[in-house]
Formats: C-alpha cells, sequence, structure tokens
C-alpha cells in the first residue's frame, strides 16, 4: 500500500498531477481545490495517498491532510460513490463543509459536486449522517500535513528547496474538542454533531469554547 507521496512535480493539471520520486513519475489523482493549493510544476510536494486496486487498473488519490483521506474512505463506503466522485464531493465542499452538511442533514449541498444527483446526495447523508461525527471527533489529531520534505531536490539543481506547503488551517480541532465536551455532557454524538455544525455555519472562526455555547444553546430544549 503506497500511503504517501514526497517528491517533485513534473505537471499539474485540475484533476491529477505527475510527480516524480526519485526518477519514477507517479499520477495522483486530486480534487480541483488540492491541485489549486499545490505549488508549481519543478517545485516539492508531499500528499497522503490511497492507492485503488482493480484487476485492469492502478490509480493513486491523494489529499493533503490524513483526515480529508478518511472523509474520502467514508464517502466511497457508499453505494454509488466511486473515488473521483468522492475527490468531488471533496473539492467542491472541503472537509469542514462536507461534515457539515452531514451532520446537518443538507443533501442540497452536496449535489453542488460534479456527478453527485439528488437520489445519491440523499442516500449519502442517509447512510453517513450518523456515521459522520466520528471522523470530525477526529479533527486536528489527522490535520497535520504530509511531513518534511528534506529529501527532495527541486528539478534546478541551483535553486534552492522550497518549504514543503502546509495545509489550509481549518475549524476541524475546535470541532473535535466541542464534540468530545458535549459528549462528555452526556449528548449523543449524531445530536452533538448537528449542533456544533449549525453553530460553526453561523461563525465558521469560533474558537472551542464559543462552539460549545453556541451549541448548547441549540440543544437547549424549546419553551
Amino acid at each position: 500500500m503506497i500511503g504517501r507521496i514526497a517528491g517533485v512535480i513534473l505537471h499539474r493539471a485540475q484533476d491529477h498531477v505527475l510527480i516524480d520520486v526519485r526518477g519514477v513519475g507517479y499520477i495522483v489523482h486530486v480534487s480541483e481545490r488540492t491541485a489549486a493549493n499545490l505549488p508549481a510544476a519543478g517545485q516539492a510536494t508531499a500528499l497522503y495517498t490511497e492507492l485503488l486496486v482493480r484487476e485492469d487498473l492502478l490509480q493513486l488519490f491523494g489529499f493533503p491532510t490524513l483526515l480529508e483521506k478518511e472523509w474520502h474512505r467514508l464517502l466511497t463506503s457508499v453505494q454509488g460513490v466511486g473515488a473521483k466522485v468522492a475527490l468531488a464531493v471533496l473539492g467542491t465542499l472541503g472537509p469542514d463543509g462536507l461534515s457539515r452538511a452531514l451532520a446537518l442533514g443538507d443533501w442540497s449541498a452536496l449535489r453542488k459536486a460534479p456527478g453527485v444527483g439528488p437520489k445519491l446526495a440523499q442516500r449519502v447523508v442517509m447512510e453517513l449522517k450518523d456515521k459522520a461525527p466520528a471522523i470530525m471527533a477526529l479533527g486536528g489529531a489527522l490535520t497535520v500535513d504530509p511531513g518534511p520534505l528534506s529529501e527532495v531536490k527541486p528539478v534546478e539543481a541551483n535553486a534552492p528547496a522550497p518549504a514543503p506547503a502546509k495545509a489550509a488551517p481549518s475549524s476541524a480541532q475546535a470541532t473535535a474538542d466541542a464534540l468530545s465536551a458535549l459528549g462528555n455532557l452526556g449528548y449523543a454524538p449524531s445530536e452533538a454533531a448537528s449542533a456544533v455544525a449549525e453553530a460553526a455555519a453561523r461563525e465558521p472562526a469560533a474558537p472551542t469554547a464559543a462552539l460549545i455555547r453556541a451549541a448548547l444553546r441549540l440543544l437547549a430544549p424549546k419553551e
């Protein structure tokens, strides 16, 4: 199993990247969101990868964080969602947007992704609504970037090796901490995830304490 690729970008397209790893070129399929955040050709990069094995096909799919890789795995567990459709969903919504959509049961958000119709979007939400909190709770523990590139040299021998690109910051850690706190208070994972997702949608940059307070207000009995 190939779990990580680190090398020099030879070619970058909207849906894939060709990475040279010590003389071997690997085609890695990525979402448009990931592709847009990769460095230019000739520069070093690293991605976590998932290897898809079929009788007549081997494909690598790349992700900037382990958290995004876990979301991709979860999506492909739904019948009718292939690896490329899952990439399209992540490319359209991002990990944070996907977690909110699943927690809130917002299947219309998933329809924005290419290749996702209303029936498939509803199936994804129905099957993953109760599974999403487990991935959300992993949060910041899986948002690390793919690691140092100290052994990778850029294409131009005289050019200094660039620093590895960091994954874009997200609210994953605050969300995970808020879910943990609500779980400790006795709330079910699904209702806690729904409340935290709604609170995060209203204030995306909210710290953990603010998310918890907002979620508790949403969970409070309505008079």
